[in-house]
């Protein structure tokens, strides 16, 4: 399977599922793809922002109904709780649309708003704001990236499985990184966040 027909078949899939789970990485590759014309950079980001939409709404629906179940199997998020509410209590709309933005606590400050008083209603109408502003700053990044590529090292055809395997590697060495962190982070006792 070339890189083309692999991309042409599971590119979007591959985007979405991505960055339902997190997906930096993924949506900077799915737009370094679209510059080099094997997928269309709108769909990039609409496949983002329907990933990342519908990740951050089953976190802010699991803080919301099941977060003593899911603080007992992810301990260690505990330590980023009162952070991730500090910020939402301060800052509730602005956080709610850049928290995609934060580093360590994108998947943790859906969980927390839901685990807090925000209105659902709220938090949907604001998530797609963020969802949507998210997808099309990484996804043109990624684009850009690609022009910025092709500019300095001229015709990038010959070298872009290079560039699309250097990205990739970067954006596995920052999600190990992350997970090492985590681990070595010990867990909070106590509440997870004052009144809770």
């Amino acid at each position: 399977m070339t890189l083309e027909s692999f991309l042409a078949t599971y590119g979007y899939p591959a985007i979405w599922i991505g960055t339902f789970l997190e997906g930096e990485t993924i949506l900077v590759l799915g737009g370094l793809a679209a510059h080099q014309g094997y997928l269309r950079l709108s769909m990039v980001i609409l496949s983002a922002f329907a990933g990342s939409l519908m990740g951050d709404q089953l976190f802010f629906f699991l803080g919301r109904r099941h977060s003593e179940y899911v603080l007992k199997k992810l301990p260690g998020w505990r330590s980023r709780i009162a952070r991730a509410h500090q910020l939402v209590g301060r800052h509730e709309r602005t956080t709610i649309v850049l928290f995609r933005f934060f580093y360590g606590l994108r998947t943790i400050t859906p969980f927390v708003m839901g685990m807090s008083s925000v209105r659902v209603g709220r938090f949907v109408v604001f998530n797609a704001l963020g969802a949507l502003l998210w997808a099309a700053v990484l996804g043109t990044a990624g684009y850009l990236f690609g022009q910025a590529a092709q500019a300095f090292l001229g015709e990038i055809k010959r070298f872009e499985k290079w560039l699309l395997a250097g990205v990739l590697g970067v954006g596995v060495l920052i999600w190990l990184v992350r997970q090492w962190r985590r681990r070595r982070r010990p867990p909070m006792a106590g509440p997870p966040f004052p009144g809770k």
